[in-house]
């Protein structure tokens, strides 16, 4: 009896239910299911994935109390240093939002959902994937170089600039209308200089110069055999980002 196994009707041998489980068609979550879906379809994943992972983090820094996660993630230029060298909070920092104000994420997330839809598409996942990564990088380093020492950032903004400044490279190198794209990189570089706004324009600068930089290398390497040099150019693009956010956060600090 301690063998048996109930079935609907009858009891199962041990044998017979472990043939069954082997030949049972193995099922997968609903939401990968969906996502592998929608990737087949050619939605842009990786936006979606990006606003997703940002919200959880956000939902994390309420849900853990005593500011554990924006304690452990959030960038400052010190960490640049070896007073605390912690360099990966340069892109972790990409990913936390202010609590007290929620339309912080609310805009950086639905001009995420914007520029990722015309961006991912037309460069691919792994290059959108690289044009945020390295922008949200180049808004760290914007921070050490024009920023206190002691600045403290949180924000998706860095690389949000980044897209942009890729976009009006790109769209520039092909021809396109360039007037309404200037007014709104002109519009969202204003309000970062609003006294009192809080918010860095060090970082907004930091990373549209890397997006526009990024950009710059996808188009004039978007040939297939310029594929080994574009991944060359991006790498040495990032390390030489943190080399100059170790460099001048160093310098910077050994010079107080």
């Amino acid at each position: 009896p301690e063998c048996q196994t109930q079935a609907p009707v009858g009891v199962i041998c041990p044998e017979c239910m472990r043939e069954q489980r082997a030949s049972a068609p193995r099922t997968k979550p609903a939401v990968v299911t969906r996502f592998r879906s929608a990737a087949e379809r050619g939605a842009p994943v990786v936006t979606y994935a990006l606003i997703g992972i940002t919200a959880f983090i956000y939902l994390l820094q309420w849900v853990i109390p005593g500011g554990v996660v924006t304690n452990e993630l959030f960038f400052s230029p010190v960490f640049m240093t070896e007073l605390m060298f912690e360099p990966w909070r340069a892109l972790t920092s990409v990913f936390l939002h202010s609590t007290s104000l929620i339309f912080h994420i609310l805009l950086n997330m639905y001009t995420l959902w914007i520029f990722g839809r015309l961006l991912e598409p037309m460069l691919g996942r792994i290059r959108f994937l690289a044009l945020y990564l390295i922008s949200g990088l180049a808004g760290s380093v914007g921070v050490v170089v024009f920023a206190a020492p002691n600045s403290q950032v949180l924000g998706a903004s860095g690389a949000i600039f980044g897209l942009m400044g890729a976009f009006v490279v790109i769209q520039r190198r092909l021809g396109g209308n360039m007037t309404q794209l200037y007014i709104l990189l002109a519009i969202n570089l204003a309000i970062g200089f609003i006294p009192g706004a809080n918010i860095s324009w060090q970082a907004h600068l930091g990373g549209l110069i890397g997006g526009a930089l990024v950009g710059l290398i996808f188009f004039e390497t978007r040939s297939r055999s310029s594929r080994s040099l574009q991944i060359g150019l991006l790498i040495g693009l990032a390390i030489a980002l943190v080399a100059i956010g170790i460099f001048v956060a160093r310098w910077k600090i050994g010079a107080l």
